[in-house]
Formats: C-alpha cells, sequence, structure tokens
C-alpha cells in the first residue's frame, strides 16, 4: 500500500477511535446517573465527533500526500541513478528531512557525474594520446628491418597490432558512453553485412533471411566481427552465423562447439577485461564482447550469452527491424553460406 494512504488512514483510524471512546465515555457516564446536555442526543453527538474526525482527515490528506509525492520522486531519482542516468536530480521542496535527503542526494549525483566525467575523459585522451609513441614505435620497427631478427621482428610487429586495437577499442568505448542518445539515419541489410564479415574467416557458416536495421553500418560491422572473433578465439568450429527476424526484431545468433560456459558466467562475459578462469592472457584485448552489448544498447537492442548442449555456446544479439520492408537494397539476397 503507498505511504500516503497508510498514513491517512492511520490518521482517519485513530480520529474515528477517539470518536468512538468519546461516545461510549459519554454514554457510559449517562447510564450512571450523569445528565447529558439538553437537547443532545447520543446519535447527534456520535454525529458531531464523525464529522469533525472526517473533516480533519480531508485537511491532512492533502499534507500528508505532499510529503508521500516528494518520497515517491526522491525513490524515482534513485532508481534513475541506479540505471545509469547520471544526470538526474531531485526538485529542492522544503526545509525539512526530506528536503535535506534531497540536497544529499543532488550533492552526492553531482560528484559522482563528475567522477565519471574525469574517468572517461582521462581514459579517452591517454588512448588518444597513446598512439603518438606507437606510431613512432611502428616506425622504428620499419627502420630496423636489416639489424633485427625476423623472429623477434615479428613478435614486436604482433605486439604493436594489439596495442593498435586495444586503443582503437578504448576510443570506441568512450564515444559510445559519451552518446547517449542516438537516431539512425541509414538502413542497414545485417545479412549482406554479414556475410561480408564472415568472408574475413574460415570455417563460418552463414544462413538468414534479409532483415533490414536501422543503424550505423560501422558500429554494426564491428559487433558482428568481435561475435566471429570471441567465436574463432575461444570457441571451436563449426562456427554458425544466423541472421531472423521476428516481431520486428531482427535477431543475430553466434554459435560454436567449444566448452559449454558456466551460467555464472554468462552476464559477466560482457564487463570491459573480464577473463574466465583457466583463460589464456594475451588472447584478444578483453573489450570485445563488452563492445558488442553497448553497440547493441546504442541501437536499442540487447546481447546476452545462452549455452545448451544441443546448439553449445551461442551469443544472441536482438535490434529493432526497419517496418519498412521496401528498404531492403536490391543487392541483398535471402541466403548465404560459407564453409
Amino acid at each position: 500500500m503507498r505511504l500516503y494512504i497508510r498514513f491517512y488512514l492511520a490518521l482517519l483510524g485513530s480520529l474515528i477511535a477517539f470518536a468512538l471512546i468519546t461516545g461510549a465515555a459519554w454514554h457510559l457516564s449517562g447510564t450512571a446517573g450523569m445528565r447529558m446536555p439538553a437537547g443532545h442526543s447520543m446519535v447527534a453527538v456520535m454525529l458531531v465527533f464523525l464529522l469533525l474526525a472526517l473533516t480533519i482527515g480531508a485537511g491532512a490528506y492533502p499534507i500528508v500526500r505532499r510529503l508521500s509525492r516528494r518520497l515517491e520522486r526522491l525513490q524515482q531519482a534513485v532508481e534513475a541513478l541506479g540505471a545509469g542516468d547520471l544526470t538526474v536530480r531531485v526538485p529542492m521542496e522544503g526545509k525539512d528531512e526530506v528536503g535535506q535527503l534531497a540536497l544529499s542526494f543532488n550533492q552526492a549525483t553531482e560528484r559522482i557525474e563528475k567522477l565519471v566525467g574525469a574517468h572517461k575523459t582521462l581514459l579517452a585522451n591517454a588512448s588518444h594520446e597513446l598512439r603518438t609513441p606507437l606510431a613512432r614505435i611502428r616506425l622504428a620497427t620499419e627502420l630496423m628491418k636489416g639489424s633485427i631478427d625476423p623472429q623477434r621482428r615479428a613478435g614486436l610487429e604482433q605486439d604493436i597490432n594489439e596495442l593498435d586495437v586495444l586503443i582503437d577499442e578504448i576510443l570506441l568505448a568512450s564515444r559510445l558512453e559519451a552518446m547517449p542518445e542516438w537516431h539512425a539515419t541509414e538502413d542497414i541489410d545485417i545479412l549482406a553485412l554479414a556475410a561480408e564479415e564472415c568472408a574475413r574467416f574460415d570455417d563460418v557458416l552463414l544462413s538468414g533471411e534479409a532483415v533490414v536495421v536501422p543503424g550505423d553500418s560501422r558500429l554494426l560491422r564491428r559487433l558482428i566481427r568481435n561475435l566471429l572473433e570471441n567465436a574463432q578465439r575461444h570457441g571451436k568450429p563449426p562456427i554458425e552465423l544466423r541472421v531472423s527476424e521476428d516481431r520486428h526484431m531482427a535477431t543475430i545468433v553466434v554459435h560454436d562447439a567449444g566448452e559449454l560456459l558456466e551460467g555464472g558466467d554468462h552476464d559477466r562475459l560482457f564487463e570491459p577485461f573480464y577473463r574466465r578462469p583457466g583463460t589464456t592472457y594475451g588472447v584478444g584485448t578483453g573489450l570485445g564482447l563488452s563492445l558488442v552489448r553497448q553497440i547493441a544498447q546504442h541501437h536499442g537492442g540487447t546481447a546476452n550469452c545462452v549455452s545448451t548442449r544441443e546448439a553449445g555456446n551461442c551469443f544472441v544479439v536482438t535490434l529493432p527491424a526497419s517496418h519498412d520492408r521496401d528498404a531492403i537494397p536490391a543487392t541483398s539476397f535471402p541466403t548465404a553460406k560459407r564453409v
């Protein structure tokens, strides 16, 4: 039951109880020999007390409701903050305990917003500045072609490429966090985009139907590529990518025949830099699946992991599909396969 209703019922009940007890006491005193006031019957007295209780209750209702409404607004703000909205604030009303609580909440939220903003800025700036020394290291490696062991040079080039990919993914994650609202500007055929990405990998089977999704082609391409790279690094063939549509929702499913993931790891796989126990360090950047979920949420969709003995490890991405079926490009195709 709502807080203001409980307050109101408690006050109203206490007033009615007071009226009944007073009336009963009056009646008992009358039966004991005490004379009641002239012209007043017992029923009239009870009606007066009942009317008094209702009047006080009606006057107290807006006061109690105003207090509970402020608490409800504070509750909504706390829920919004927990959902990730750092810009939420509570209107300052009154100077009582509830008003002080709202002030403390606003101050704490402002400090959290500044701290998170400074963290994002530092991460983005540091990642951007790392590109300059990385470029110098790459140039020095090129200049030392004849004076360095080929095997060592290959190892350095691999390390440089991994650093380059890591910096690129950190910058992309920072940009996605800095753009909470986004509006689609183009329609993309997910099946055609998946076919282009599957051509980069071996032992990948592509199937499905042409589905148009409003979004950013570069981000959606990165989403599909990260899913396939994750399946190739940590799973086992055969790897299959399937595209389908149901109730205006596009579904991208990538599954492999690798070792089944534990249920407790399913959601943590999408955390930045999370690695399952037993995973070899140095394989991947630890941001691939985190970016998959960020890109999916950026497009109004979801990304999850499901493991079953029949289908293996399945990474499922759902995205809102376009309602305009004429938006499918003429170059798209209903089914594509690559083995």
